[in-house]
């Protein structure tokens, strides 16, 4: 079947810090002061299980950025291709029928009939109150159902490792072949620390693939029995509430993530040449971000939000499809955010400047005529970037709350645009029913609770290992 590739601007900005975050990688690997940091993670336990599991929801929303537009069938023959309105991505493939197949309404999970009875008539000819049956459950016994799928997943799994253990395998005997033999001038570790970090490596790497080995088997495990029943149950309009909350990842990433992209300028530019050149510009700079301090957050994005909103509705013919329109939406959100938030990263850098500009490197260079955007270049910008990432990482859950609770007041996220806040904002007016409609806010909280938590263990492990405050503490 023929599609269209479709590429949003959230999908390039996605795919754009991907490229930048291996370039930063590729480069840390031949840097002794950059591996040194990231080295010392590896041996954290805690930061290996972290780091697998946020590597597992940043996968899920690489693919669910892969988007394309299906073909219509043709009607006549010689009939130009035709393609379909809905944009739909790689991770839309994998869920199946979890985004296709929708029941009339509410159904608990793992429900076999509907939340809420309706009227129908019996084969006697009379009609009664009854919950009507699902029209994509299966129906048999749920027992049975969890341990089949069970049982695939273990055997998908075990293929899986398989092939893993096969490449590595593969790839420490090419790498063993291609080994240079040292010579008697190399300089060698000592016997004891050496085999202390080999043993610190082989724990990670046994941690990484019980992490790994765990998250794959609750995929698979869940992704099977997709296929029978609805695990998370149905939401008003009948779409699946496993569905929604798998989708939603993708948001929460870009929220957190594309707002650094915004944030970044101003706060690196802004706040280096505050600490730097002093004086008036100091001042000036100052004054800027205090005032913006002053103004109260959630008010300014709800102005910036509701002047966005007028223009789209005033310029429909912009977008060509709802996916396009509520993409804009998200991106002019994490724009704001991003132009709101950099004041107190633009402070934390401008201290450091201070306290930069005033080593004996730096008043070296300046003593010997280089240009000051050399010297910011060179020796400010480089030593302030363990701030830069700390600060990134902390910010990141709160970036992920604060979708949440701006969708919950009104000026966050598209309607339409899949989104744990809309969850909760929809799931909250079922509270007052009864019975309780709980599954939808069930969901929501079980993928943010993870996320946000994983987050914040990275985020400690990160300040801990590139903080030198921190490690001479």
């Amino acid at each position: 079947m023929s599609f269209k590739i479709v590429v949003l601007p959230t999908d390039a900005c996605i795919f754009f810090l991907f490229i930048v975050s291996i370039i930063y990688l590729l480069i840390a690997r031949k840097r002794e002061h950059l591996r040194m940091p990231w080295r010392r993670i590896a041996q954290n336990r805690i930061a290996v299980v972290s780091f697998t599991i946020l590597g597992f929801f940043i996968l899920i929303g690489l693919l669910d950025s892969l988007h394309f537009r299906l073909a219509l069938p043709a009607t006549t023959v010689g009939q130009p291709v035709q393609y379909s309105a809905e944009v739909k991505s790689v991770f839309d493939i994998i869920l199946g029928r979890a985004g296709t197949q929708n029941e009339k309404t509410y159904s608990a999970p793992f429900a076999t009939h509907l939340f809420s009875k309706e009227t129908k008539q019996l084969p006697n000819g009379k009609e009664a109150r009854i919950y009507p049956t699902l029209e994509y459950v299966a129906g048999g016994s749920i027992t049975k159902e969890v341990w089949q799928s069970a049982l695939i997943a273990l055997v998908e799994l075990f293929v899986i490792n398989c092939v893993i253990a096969a490449v590595i395998g593969i790839f420490f005997v090419v790498k063993r072949s291609l080994k240079q033999p040292k010579s008697e001038n190399d300089e060698e570790n000592p016997k004891g620390k050496a085999i202390s970090f080999q043993r610190q490596i082989r724990i990670s790497i046994i941690t990484f693939w019980i992490t790994l080995s765990f998250i794959l088997f609750l995929s698979f495990f869940c992704l099977q029995l997709e296929q029978h029943y609805h695990i998370f149950g149905t939401d008003k309009v009948g779409v699946d509430v496993f569905y929604i909350a798998c989708k939603s990842i993708r948001t929460a990433l870009i929220l957190g993530t594309l707002t650094t992209l915004f944030t970044l300028p101003f706060a690196l530019f802004l706040g280096t040449m505050a600490g730097y050149f002093g004086g008036i510009i100091d001042d000036i700079i100052q004054y800027l971000y205090i005032t913006l301090s002053s103004v109260p957050g959630v008010l300014l994005i709800a102005a910036s939000v509701l002047a966005l909103e007028i223009f789209i509705s005033n310029h429909p013919n912009l977008f060509d499809n709802i996916a396009a329109r509520a993409d804009a939406r998200l991106l002019a959100l994490c724009m704001i955010l991003g132009l709101t938030s950099w004041t107190s990263l633009c402070r934390l850098l401008r201290g450091e400047s201070l306290k930069l500009r005033e080593l004996d490197y730096v008043q070296a260079a300046r003593a010997l005529g280089v240009s000051h955007i050399r010297i910011i270049m060179r020796h400010i910008m480089p030593n302030a970037m363990h701030i830069v990432l700390i600060a990134l990482v902390l910010d990141f859950s709160g970036l992920v709350l604060a979708e949440a609770v701006l969708t919950y007041v009104g000026v966050g996220v598209d309607p339409t645009t899949y989104s744990w806040g809309n969850m909760i904002n929809s799931g909250r007016l079922e509270l007052a029913r009864d019975p309780v409609v709980w599954w939808p806010l069930l969901a929501a909280f079980v993928l943010m609770f993870t996320l946000v938590l994983t987050a914040n263990l990275v985020a400690d492990v990160v300040r801990e290992a590139f903080d030198p405050r921190v490690r001479e503490g």
